[in-house]
């Protein structure tokens, strides 16, 4: 027979890091869940800052995806910068962009939205993409290529916002 005077009583309290711990630990647990499955996870969000009207419109966001047990890379979009000075919204966005590198050729899907064609300027330069946009919604982007391309073949598709680029490897 027990006696429950004598079981020890739980007794709990939260000084306030309760919900920091718990999203750190599901930050974690999703990390390794993308590790293992090489699935890929992607949040974004946008924010105005009071009295500048359309002016200082944030958007901000990152992609974490990985190759089945590659180590997770984080990458970052929209047109947030780290400064000095603090975050500073700037006026051209860093666009989503994916890189395949294929047996043949290097494929790069790039998400501009509120973009026409005729806005959007592809430039190689030995081995870095520069992708940058003109008009109302400006994007700009520097892409590393994993290997030499010849720039007079590439090959440009552009509907409902994303642009694919496919590069033949030189």
């Amino acid at each position: 027979m027990t006696d429950d005077k004598k079981q020890p009583k739980e007794i709990s309290f939260d000084l306030g890091f309760g919900s920091i711990f718990k999203g750190l630990g599901d930050l974690i647990d999703v990390l390794g869940e993308v590790a293992e499955t090489g699935e890929e996870i992607q949040r974004s969000g946008e924010f105005r800052v009071k009295g500048l009207g359309d002016q200082a419109r944030g958007v901000y966001g990152f992609t974490v995806r990985t190759n089945v047990g590659g180590a997770p890379k984080v990458e970052h979009f929209g047109n947030i910068r780290a400064t000095e000075e603090g975050p500073t919204v700037v006026e051209t966005r860093e666009p989503l962009v994916d890189v395949f590198d294929e047996e043949d050729e290097i494929l790069i899907v790039a998400e501009l939205p509120g973009v026409s064609e005729e806005e959007i300027q592809a430039e190689i330069r030995d081995d870095i993409l520069s992708l940058e946009t003109t008009g109302q919604h400006r994007f700009a982007k520097e892409i590393l290529l994993s290997a030499p391309v010849d720039a007079d073949a590439m090959q440009k598709a552009y509907k409902n916002g994303i642009l694919e680029l496919r590069l033949a490897k030189a």
